[in-house]
């Protein structure tokens, strides 16, 4: 910016000064006999009308105009007549007149506004000089100073006389510019400023000023030319003002957004601690070390009692002599601190203790203390003061809350990967009708915990019940309610129920948990988080000797079905609703599966995204399930790379892959026989000689008992023809199946009583046994071990 070339002269003389007041000389007799042309101007009267009249015809006596304050009356404050008739308040001093006679006099005249724009002007130019806390300083052509008011003197700690002449580059310790864009020293800005007239504003210029030449200060300075007004320079004036503490405070603010922008965006503890060091240094200490107890780190809170004694391990710290942060010792040793050190009083004070160049900040949620910050200053540098004590314990308090939230999430993610690992499968079972690869995604790798879930569940007669379910949320609550689901469903399961049997069961006790707890006694202002309203479940049943699969589905979407040439499907399996809604039933299929088939269960997770249609995803899905050639662990893999390429889709993610086996005929012995007494005694010779064929002569007794036992029963309580099985596979399975709808129970015969022991005998001589319901009746089956080396 360019100065004027010309500006107005300043005059520091007053309104009533000789040399440019309105003047009249008088005689000893108040008579003018002289009138000067400023006198005309003011009161309009040319001197020829003037000259030998009195005083009094134009300046009447009179009283102080009662509207003029005391401090401007002067000599004597009046009312003038003005030629026009008008009255004006004019301040007039008389004195003397050098040269003429002893009785002559000069009046000066000025005109009251006049006098208290002279009087503003002076006092302005007073307060800049004595009052301002602007440092203003004017330098010559030679830049050297040559005035400067008193907040100048005063950073310069001594009186004006002492330091006027000098330049200004001698007078600072070390000073230098921090902004850009100009000449690098003060000699040169200000000869910049001489030569081309262009100003300079809002420099900021640091350096030790020698009132203060151990602290570092910043000012925000302005340079500009002065000139009179035709043009000549006269020098350059300086306007320095003193923003070290306005900086402070900026750099104090900035440095808490930047803390509130990084810490506290993960919830790891770690993470955190790191995050304040990186914060801090260099910007606020040189070194910043964090401590935290070991329970920390676990999740909990460290044990109360003695701070003192708590057990601390070193979890970030941070030098400005290295760019990288130290990474915490593997082995996480604790960290010891002599007796009477800044980190031992504030661990037994726990309060803040600021000691030479270190600041020890305890870290507190809770009214716990979570564990210690270290700052420190580096050699020659200012201690702390009071602002940036605040600071950093503002700046702890809220990494201690960021930590604490870490600390909550480490406990109940721990607790809910623990609870997961207990309620997912941990090994499947040994079966003989499927082959199975599984995968399962949580969410994210942060929360590690989702509420999809599957399982394999191995029925009677060499049947599996397969099973996937998605619960809505996430973490310890979807955890929870997921297990729940699982374990009824297995428990259903082994119960021997239909698809559509353990769908409706499972969905009348989800509606009533929900009922029960949003209508249960307890305040009214408890908010329940059960999500079991909602889920879904697909349960699917294979056997392996008819190669049929029935399968039925709440709300879940469909399995996929490869056959063994490699032809993917989507069966349309009726939807049902999803748990806990009520209202709809549900709806089974039956499919007939070839041997080799592939059966993908999967949760919504995998095929759903926020950049993708779910057509799209199923389509992907059946494009990597056709693959005949591949591994199930592969197909898993590839599946799993295509569709969740980042990790996540935001939702958990279940896939169960099985392809199907069949039971070899030689394996299966089957026989109908009429509902008559003599068809205990068939069964006896067509079992007992099964047995033989396959080599398992040592099992003859005890299944000729339970067979004879079982078909009596069917013929005795039950109708229709009787249907005989034994399947050898891991165990020998002895099933007999009749129309009867009656429940078998076990129950103690009295002495007297002639029957009613033979299901408890039958008990005792199996490993287990049990019933299984059909639309044409029941089936009774048992198992019992083979012997070493049969089969």
């Amino acid at each position: 910016m360019t100065a004027p070339n010309a500006e107005p002269k300043t005059d520091f003389r007053g309104p009533l000064d000789v040399t440019r007041g309105a003047t009249a000389v008088l005689d000893a007799r108040d008579t003018v006999i002289g009138w000067s042309p400023a006198a005309e101007r003011l009161l309009g009267h040319r001197a020829p009308e003037v000259v030998g009249r009195p005083l009094a015809a134009f300046l009447p006596p009179g009283p102080v105009p009662s509207a003029v304050p005391p401090g401007l009356r002067r000599n004597e404050i009046r009312v003038a007549r003005h030629r026009d008739g008008r009255e004006l308040v004019v301040a007039t001093a008389v004195c003397p007149l050098r040269g003429g006679g002893p009785a002559e006099r000069v009046l000066v005249m000025a005109e009251l506004a006049d006098l208290r724009l002279w009087e503003a002007r002076l006092a302005l130019l007073h307060g800049l000089a004595t009052q301002s806390p602007v440092g203003l300083a004017i330098y010559d052509t030679d830049l050297r100073l040559a005035w400067c008011n008193a907040a100048y003197e005063q950073e310069m700690g001594r009186p004006f006389a002492e330091f006027r002449g000098s330049r200004a580059d001698d007078m600072y310790v070390a000073g230098r510019f921090v902004t850009r864009g100009h000449p690098p020293t003060l000699d040169g800005v200000m000869r910049h400023v001489l030569d081309t007239g262009e100003s300079f504003l809002d420099l900021h210029f640091q350096g030790r000023p020698p009132s203060d030449p151990e602290t570092d200060h910043l000012w925000s300075c302005a340079y500009y030319r002065l000139q009179d007004a035709d043009g000549h320079v006269l020098g350059v004036c300086e306007d320095a003002f003193d923003i070290s503490d306005r900086d402070k405070a900026q750099r104090r603010l900035a440095l808490l957004v930047e803390a509130g922008r990084g810490i506290g965006t993960a919830l790891d503890v770690t993470a955190t601690a790191e995050k304040i060091a990186e914060v801090a240094v260099p910007k606020f200490a040189a070194t910043v070390t964090v401590d935290l107890g070991r329970a920390v780190l676990e999740g909990e809170l460290p044990a109360t009692g003695s701070s003192a004694a708590m057990s601390l391990v070193r979890v970030a710290h941070r030098s400005a002599a290295a760019p990288r942060a130290a990474p915490p010792p593997a082995d996480r040793s604790p960290v010891a601190y002599p007796p009477g050190s800044p980190q031992d009083r504030s661990l037994a004070s726990g309060g803040l203790v600021l000691d030479d160049t270190s600041l020890v900040v305890p870290l507190r949620a809770e009214n716990s203390l979570l564990g210690i910050v270290t700052f420190v200053r580096g050699a020659g540098t200012a201690v702390f003061d009071g602002g940036e004590v605040a600071l950093a314990d503002e700046l702890v308090a809220r990494a201690a809350v960021s930590i604490d939230n870490a600390r909550r999430f480490t406990r109940e993610r721990t607790a809910s990967l623990a609870l997961q690992r207990q309620l997912l499968p941990q090994q499947l079972p040994e079966q003989s009708a499927v082959d199975l690869a599984y995968r399962y995604l949580p969410t994210d790798d942060v929360a590690g915990v989702g509420g999809d879930w599957f399982d394999v569940i191995p029925l009677s007669g060499t049947r599996v019940g397969l099973v996937v379910g998605d619960v809505v949320g996430h973490g310890l609550q979807a955890a929870a309610t997921m297990g729940r689901l699982r374990t009824t469903v297995r428990a259903f399961a082994q119960m021997d129920m239909d698809p559509v049997e353990l769908l409706s069961r499972l969905d009348d006790l989800v509606a009533q948990t929900a009922d029960e707890q949003g209508g249960g006694p307890g305040p009214p202002d408890v908010t329940y988080t059960d999500v079991t309203t909602g889920a879904t479940c697909l349960y699917a049943v294979y056997d392996p000797v008819t190669r049929r699969c029935v399968m039925a589905r709440a709300g879940h979407l469909p399995p996929a079905i490869v056959d063994p040439r490699g032809r993917p499907s989507f069966p349309d399996l009726p939807a049902g609703p999803p748990l806990g809604l009520g209202g709809l039933p549900f709806e089974s299929a039956e499919i007939e599966l070839p041997v080799g088939s592939l059966l993908a269960l999967f949760t919504d997770g995998l095929v759903e995204a926020r950049d993708r249609d779910i057509d799209q995803g199923l389509d992907t899905l059946g494009r990597v399930l056709s693959d005949r050639g591949a591994s199930l662990e592969e197909l898993c893999d590839r599946a799993v790379a295509e569709l969740l390429p980042g990790g996540s889709t935001g939702d958990d993610t279940a896939l169960l892959l099985v392809r199907t086996r069949e039971l070899d005929v030689s394996q299966v012995a089957e026989w109908e026989l009429p509902a008559e007494p003599v068809a205990a005694g068939h069964a006896r010779e067509l079992a007992t000689r099964q047995l033989h064929d396959w080599g398992f002569d040592d099992l003859s007794f005890t299944t000729e008992l339970v067979v004879s036992e079982l078909v009596t029963n069917a013929v005795r309580y039950a109708e229709g023809p009787i249907q005989v099985r034994l399947i050898r596979d891991r165990t020998l399975l002895c099933e007999v199946a009749d129309a009867g709808h009656t429940s078998p129970h076990l129950r103690h015969s009295g002495e007297e009583d002639e029957g009613g022991r033979g299901l408890f005998i039958v008990a005792r001589l199996v490993q287990r046994w049990g019933t299984r319901y059909t639309h044409s009746g029941k089936t009774i089956w048992t198992e019992q071990p083979l012997p070493p080396g049969g089969g």
